[in-house]
């Protein structure tokens, strides 16, 4: 990935992607978690030559994204802030989404939509296994307190599974489009 004026230019229309769903999405339970930020790593995972760069990108938009929020909650505009205890952890686990990206990279939609199911799974199941574990949450320390975790986070599961479904392939025309000037849905 070399970084030039439409690459930047990309960028930053991810940022205000993933921060204008998080401004109209985020605040409505049934619409939580609908956010292009696992695509976005995906993407980058797929696409970057410089494995070290490709992390740059998903936590670069996640971060503004939450910078944004934050001044927002802070104005009184925004129901909650854009950072709180733990988030760090977020940040990690949405790297694994990058790590996903690198082991599907090809130039096969079938890794798309693979990637496209793997991520947002493997995101659900480690993050409300460690909303299981924490402090934060009380569930109870068993099999049955780990099986309502997961229960919890299903209506969250569901809108990053379609909001992934939904995203990746849009980021990855638009990728071709601003970028190569091809209008096609290949990873490049």
């Amino acid at each position: 990935m070399k970084f030039n004026g439409r690459l930047i230019l990309f960028t930053l229309v991810l940022v205000v992607l993933a921060t204008a769903c998080k401004f109209f999405f985020g605040p409505e339970l049934a619409w939580s978690g609908f956010s292009p930020v696992i695509a976005i790593a995906l993407f980058s995972g797929f696409i970057s030559r410089q494995k070290n760069m490709s992390f740059l990108l998903p936590l670069l938009s996640l971060f503004i994204s939450d910078v944004v929020i934050q001044v927002l909650y802070t104005q009184g505009i925004f129901p909650y802030a854009g950072f709180y205890d733990g988030q760090w952890k977020n940040y990690l686990v949405l790297l694994l989404s990058t790590l996903i990206g690198w082991g599907l990279r090809g130039k096969k939609l079938s890794t798309v939509f693979a990637g496209a199911l793997v991520a947002p799974t493997v995101f659900f199941l480690i993050s409300n296994f460690m909303v299981w574990t924490g402090a934060e949450v009380a569930y109870s320390r068993d099999f049955s307190g780990l099986m309502n975790s997961y229960i919890a986070g299903l209506p969250f599961y569901k809108n990053a599974l379609l909001a992934t479904i939904v995203f990746l392939p849009v980021i990855l025309f638009s990728y071709n489009y601003i970028t190569q000037r091809k209008s096609e849905l290949v990873l490049a």
